[in-house]
């Protein structure tokens, strides 16, 4: 049996009494207090995350951005420095390899920040296509720690602990500074629908910064699990590869036509998704919620007048909204926002209907 990867903050979760779990080979807190206080914690105060697990690929040289644009479905060359993009790794068939982020962090330098579940194949996958680029490619994953503190009070309660204006940096940009004297990359972005930001850290200051984190946020923070992890983003519709991405669904499928730039010159699956989009796309991620009593879970199947017309990819009891939702990945011509279907929960049609997506948005500023 393969031992678990660990985190620096392992040891942590363990003393502050986290239920742990196997994720993706990793040794992991689903919850600590509770899913639904964690949950309402982020939305209203603040969360803390162990991100630690994410995989960080870092790909510098002369061709960096040539790379890059050949690798992801969004447009890089569009990137200034310090600003960061969401994007797609598609394979030649228009399926995805994984869904990241991508920091310019110069001209001739990028972060690619990836699914832990999918670090070792992402990393093969970029050095697969270096060929004929002049570029090196870093797996610093086992090298850097990631803590994310999320939610209305993150930026109060970071702001007391470094000197950097966290005001100053936009959604989806980065800056360097220190935090509670320890160098890191801050980055505003977040995997919860709330305002936040992600620590990057050498991973022997990450027990030191997610104790002070914790400390300075005194009762406006709790410790956060995958469970709430999961239950956030599923609100503001963000997608979880395995779930609503993987290798037999395109981006645009999806619902990410948005970071698909298929005026770019090129890149690997573009031909498929311009055919693709021409065609008509076939299926579609739409948000659902249960009219009748049940919890709709993933691989649930979805039907319509008794024929399958798709499964359920994301299925939950939405602790702000107080609804069973779900997300399901449908046959096109059924999912029109009102369209009334049945999912299958233990032998039984249950009725819900399609509704419009996110379930959840926060308030601008």
């Amino acid at each position: 049996m393969t031992e678990l990867k660990k985190t620096p903050l392992n040891e942590v979760h363990r003393a502050l009494g986290a239920k742990m779990v196997d994720f993706g080979g990793w040794d992991m807190p689903v919850q600590y207090s509770g899913i639904l206080e964690e949950h309402k914690a982020v939305r209203t105060k603040a969360g803390l995350f162990d991100v630690s697990h994410m995989g960080e690929i870092r790909v510098k040289g002369p061709d960096a951005l040539k790379l890059v644009q050949k690798l992801i479905t969004n447009d890089a060359s569009k990137l200034s420095i310090n600003q960061i993009q969401y994007a797609v790794f598609c394979l030649p068939s228009g399926g995805t390899v994984d869904d990241l982020l991508v920091y310019k962090v110069a001209d001739d330098e990028y972060l690619l920040v990836v699914n832990a579940s999918n670090t070792d194949k992402d990393y093969a996958w970029v050095a697969q296509h270096k060929d004929g680029y002049n570029v090196e490619i870093v797996n610093e994953s086992a090298d850097t720690a990631q803590i994310a503190i999320q939610g209305p009070y993150a930026e109060q309660i970071l702001q007391g602990l470094t000197s950097t204006d966290l005001s100053a940096i936009k959604n989806y940009w980065f800056t360097y500074g220190q935090v509670d004297g320890v160098d890191c990359l801050i980055s505003r972005t977040g995997y919860t629908g709330e305002d936040g930001f992600e620590i990057y850290c050498p991973p022997d200051k990450a027990v030191q910064l997610w104790n002070k984190m914790l400390s300075a946020g005194g009762d406006n923070i709790l410790p956060c699990g995958l469970g709430a992890r999961d239950t956030l983003r599923f609100e503001a519709k963000m997608p979880l590869y395995g779930h609503e991405l993987g290798e037999d669904v395109t981006p645009l499928e999806a619902g990410l036509g948005r970071f698909v730039v298929l005026e770019k010159e090129d890149f690997i699956g573009k031909d498929a998704l311009v055919a693709q989009k021409a065609a008509g796309i076939p299926r579609k991620v739409v948000g659902f919620e249960m009219i009748e009593r049940g919890i709709a879970r993933a691989g649930y199947p979805v039907k319509k007048d008794g024929q399958q017309i798709g499964h359920v990819t994301t299925g939950s009891f939405s602790p702000t909204l107080e609804k069973n939702l779900g997300l399901a990945i449908l046959d096109t011509k059924y999912a029109e926002i009102g369209e009334t279907i049945t999912v299958e929960i233990r032998n039984k049609d249950v009725k819900a209907q399609i509704v419009r997506t996110p379930f959840y948005k926060r308030e601008a500023k």
